[in-house]
């Protein structure tokens, strides 16, 4: 009885090749020369809608939508004629055609081997259709992420900038307080136009003061629509926008199950963690150990606290103090938004944020969520989120 390298027998042989074709999750189809099909996979079964009796013998060109349809036979006597392998040997991404004559998107690697009963060609197909779905998800979740970036960017400007416009509009006002007050005793057409001119610059500055005013309240009062999301998906999602583009990040996540209901704005959330862990990326730019680890757990009064672990270069003690400051960066380039428009976010959700040294080396910012559906808990613990 001969034996292969496995020390199978060939009937053993035979049943371990079918079971592994039966459990792989790529399809494979089998066609010899005429482009028959010989051997249909049962993940190709799943994935054309076919079963295996319905297309043995029948040409491969039904699994194809136009015009590979009818290009397939020519391809097929040009191959075999010529011996120019043109596909044969690499990988594409082409269109299937299911049996309902639905399509959806594949990769399909070629191959040729060589049996006793002649020449067959082999194909293992892969459905691209959830990896688009996914792709497309994350470009739609990139472009919301964006939008609510630049919105969240210039409430933060304009509410920065109307706190430092009203201190020098308010001292315009005095100023031209105390100008009225040495004017009052002089005379002739002169002063009066002087006092008129002077009157009027300090009404429009008062009213300015106003304008700024009301703008930093409408800013403040501004509310986001929440509803409870599952903080893993908010996470994942997240990550993978993150991560795009980056190289050799070591990415642990450890979601507390328990801690997964939170009442929030989705996008929101979103972008507050994309911008942290983006930052946590670039804090490790140089460093030998690129490890993030992000958690979730419950934490006091009801509130879920996650937190952002890098092992990069840690805090300068000199802009700890002033991180969230806005227009405040240490990025050539920066902005100094990112921080600020982050803690607007979390407060405006009704949490906190803050960030603390790592053990090691590296900076961990923690934010709190409000936990959706769970008991308040005041154990006084706090739990350490640096490892």
């Amino acid at each position: 009885m001969r034996l292969n390298p496995l020390g199978l027998d060939a009937s053993a042989s035979d049943a371990l090749l079918r079971s592994i074709l039966a459990t792989i999750p790529d399809a494979m189809i089998v066609s010899d020369v005429t482009g028959s099909i010989i051997f249909f996979s049962a993940a190709a079964e799943r994935m054309f809608g076919y079963s295996a009796d319905e297309v043995l013998g029948s040409n491969v060109r039904i699994l194809m939508p136009s015009p590979d349809r009818e290009a397939h036979e020519d391809y097929l006597n040009r191959y075999v004629t010529t011996g120019d392998p043109h596909v044969i040997g690499s990988s594409r991404i082409t269109i299937g055609r299911r049996r309902g004559g639905g399509t959806f998107p594949m990769q399909i690697s070629l191959g040729e081997a060589r049996t006793e009963a002649g020449r067959v060609f082999t194909a293992f197909v892969q459905d691209l259709t959830e990896r688009q779905e996914t792709q497309i998800r994350l470009e739609e979740l990139q472009n919301e992420l964006a939008h609510v970036s630049r919105i969240s960017a210039m409430g933060t400007m304009a509410s920065s900038l109307a706190h430092e416009l009203n201190q020098p509009l308010a001292a315009i006002a005095n100023y031209i307080e105390g100008a009225l007050q040495l004017l009052q005793g002089g005379e002739g057409e002169d002063f009066a136009m002087a006092r008129a001119a002077l009157l009027e610059a300090a009404q429009q500055s008062i009213r300015a003061g106003r304008i700024v005013r009301g703008l930093r309240d409408f800013i403040a009062r501004g509310e986001t629509e929440k509803q409870i999301e599952n903080l893993s998906r908010l996470v994942n999602e997240a990550n993978a926008l993150a991560l795009i583009g980056a190289r050799e990040i070591e990415v642990t996540l450890l979601l507390d199950p328990a801690a997964d209901k939170v009442l929030v704005s989705r996008v929101q959330i979103q972008q507050v963690l994309v911008n942290l862990i983006r930052n946590g990326i670039e804090a490790m730019a140089s460093s030998p150990v690129k490890r993030l680890v992000i958690r979730s757990e419950n934490y006091l009064r009801g509130m879920v606290r996650v937190s952002v672990a890098d092992t990069g270069s840690g805090l300068d003690p000199g802009v700890a103090e002033r991180l969230f400051q806005p227009f405040l960066s240490t990025k050539d380039e920066g902005m100094g938004l990112g921080l600020s428009i982050c803690q607007a976010i979390i407060e405006a959700q009704g949490g906190t944020i803050w960030a603390e040294a790592a053990r090691g080396g590296g900076t961990i910012f923690y934010f709190t969520l409000l936990g959706a559906n769970m008991e308040d808990r005041d154990d006084g613990e706090t739990p350490d989120l640096s490892g």
